[in-house]
Parts: C-alpha cells; sequence; structure tokens
C-alpha cells in the first residue's frame, strides 16, 4: 500500500469536517479526501438496514478513490454499522471505542454522559464501549434528534435561543444527574460546543469523538507505517451528493481554514 495514498473521511453531512480539522492539525503531510452524504442527512434517525447499506456505498467510494486508510467521522455509523470493516480491505477507524476510551479516562466521578443521535444511542454503543473500559462507571444516555439540522442549517450560536432552548431539553436530565463528562456522540456536536459548555459549566469536560478519532488513526498510521513521507502541503479534497452550494462557507467555519480543494458532487448510489 502506498504511504502517501489519501486518508479517507466520511460523514452523513457537515459534522465529520470536525475531525478533518483535527486531522490536519495533527498530520499536514497527509492528503485527505472527504465524503459528506448531504443528500441523505441525517442518518440517525434511518433504520439500521438503511445505515448499513450507507456506510458501505460511503465506504466503496472512498476505496474507488484509491484511499489508504478510512475514518468512520460518523456516531450513528459506527455505532450502528461497525461490521463495514469486514468488507473494506483497508484499515478502517470508527469513533466510538477511542471516544469512549478518552472519557472513561477523563472522569473523576464516574458519571458520564453520552449525547448522540436516537439510533446511536438505540445501539448503546458507547455504553458498551465505556462499560468494556471501566465497568464501575454510570453513563446515561440522550439522544438529541434535532442537533445535527440545526448544525447542518448553521444554527450554533450559543446565544441564540433556539440552540439554548434544545441544549437546555437534551442536557438537562445529565445535568441533574451529576455527569463530569459528556460524550459528543456525534461529529456535528463540537459545532455546539459553547452552548453545551454553558449549560454544563465550566468544569464539564467534553470528550469531541472527531478529534479523539483522529488521534487514534495517527496511532494507527505510525504502528502501520502508513504515514505519509512528506511532513507538510498535504490537500485536502470534498465530495458531497447533493448541492455544494453552501459547502464552502460551512467547511470554512468547521475547519477554521480557506478551503481550497475540489469540491465536487457525485452520485453515491452508483456504489
Amino acid at each position: 500500500m502506498d504511504k502517501n495514498s489519501a486518508i479517507g473521511v466520511f460523514d452523513s453531512g457537515f459534522g465529520g469536517l470536525t475531525a478533518v480539522r483535527e486531522l490536519i492539525k495533527l498530520l499536514p503531510g497527509e492528503d485527505i479526501i472527504y465524503f459528506g452524504d448531504t443528500g441523505r442527512v441525517p442518518y440517525g434517525s434511518k433504520s439500521r438496514e438503511t445505515i448499513k447499506k450507507y456506510a458501505l456505498q460511503d465506504s466503496r467510494f472512498l476505496l474507488s478513490m484509491g484511499v489508504k486508510y478510512i475514518i468512520v467521522a460518523c456516531g450513528t455509523a459506527s455505532a450502528v454499522a461497525a461490521d463495514t470493516k469486514q468488507f473494506v480491505p483497508v484499515p478502517m477507524t470508527g469513533v466510538v471505542e477511542p471516544t469512549a476510551a478518552a472519557a472513561a479516562k477523563a472522569t473523576k466521578n464516574g458519571k458520564i454522559g453520552v449525547i448522540a443521535t436516537t439510533a446511536t444511542v438505540a445501539s448503546h454503543a458507547y455504553l458498551k464501549s465505556v462499560k468494556n473500559i471501566s465497568p464501575k462507571a454510570e453513563v446515561i444516555e440522550q439522544a438529541c434528534p434535532l442537533f445535527v439540522p440545526m448544525v447542518e442549517e448553521g444554527c450554533v450560536d450559543h446565544g441564540d435561543i433556539v440552540v439554548k432552548t434544545m441544549t437546555e431539553r437534551y442536557l438537562s436530565g445529565l445535568k441533574r444527574a451529576g455527569v463530569d463528562t459528556v460524550i459528543l456522540g456525534c461529529t456535528h456536536y463540537p459545532l455546539l460546543t459553547d452552548a453545551i459548555r454553558d449549560y454544563m459549566g465550566k468544569n464539564a469536560t467534553l470528550i469531541n469523538s472527531g478529534e479523539q478519532a483522529a488521534i487514534y488513526a495517527k496511532s494507527e498510521l505510525e504502528r502501520m507505517d502508513l504515514l505519509s513521507s512528506r511532513s507538510s502541503g498535504g490537500s485536502t479534497d470534498f465530495y458531497l451528493s447533493d448541492d455544494a452550494e453552501k459547502f464552502g462557507s460551512l467547511a470554512e467555519y468547521y475547519i477554521g481554514r480557506h478551503i481550497d480543494g475540489r469540491v465536487e458532487r457525485i452520485d453515491i448510489e452508483k456504489y
């Protein structure tokens, strides 16, 4: 396998760009190919069968681009379609295990909150992963089905009344339970960090699933001797399953830098 092949990343929409942002910081010499399934977002309200189908199609597209490694930067796909990796001939990382490990390490009182999509919460993937590491931990799960549509529409300002209202609605149970660590179990949710921190308090530790997946991917690429030979200058190209018109401004906000790579719409149903 060519070390200088790209890292592939996919998500249901824009949220996986939070993982791309961390990859660019950690591995500036790597080429990255991102696929956002913006035509079928969100995954969190879909059936298990549909999510598995989508995850396999997304993986096949990235494989057609010759990637050396795939990051499933979608909490729902990572939780529900974990067996996709058996059909993929390159190493693949989800967000669940590395994020659960980080949360188990971070908590001081053993009370961990998980906020995620409806499908992810129904799978109990984060709960099971945390319990495997720390059996005595108390894990409180909360589905937040409106967070993804809010983020996809750019509704993330912590002062916005809609954001404040939905944050309180979803996180009130976690706050009452006294959790000191919150897993942001969907890669869209880091865009709501300010609102979540405002509500949960400055002492709460928020675990960014995109960041943890990127950290884990770096360690795996090092272990397998698959890091690019370049120390800088990697490129990032973006592919979407729907209109790319609003992508540029939102992507620049997510990643925190100018988007200068390819932005192209593709027909994901071909895969």
